[in-house]
């Protein structure tokens, strides 16, 4: 069982900064648009409400009624 520890405030920044990322692969040229593949990492921490630092770290940014 994966707690989750990823309030809503953070996915709406979460989606928002994996768009911004996702279009760089558009907007680049060459090797570098691969750099917006880095916007699947939040895409898909926003997706499952779980982010594997914010658990080494030990924070936390959703209410406890979400677990």
């Amino acid at each position: 069982i994966i707690m989750k520890n990823v309030g809503t405030t953070d996915v709406v920044i979460r989606l928002i900064l994996s768009v911004i990322f996702f279009s760089l692969f558009f907007i680049l040229e060459g090797n570098l648009k691969y750099l917006g593949l880095i916007g699947l990492i939040p895409l898909i921490t926003a997706i499952f409400r779980t982010c594997p630092l914010y658990i080494i770290l030990g924070i936390k940014t959703c209410s406890n009624k979400n677990n």
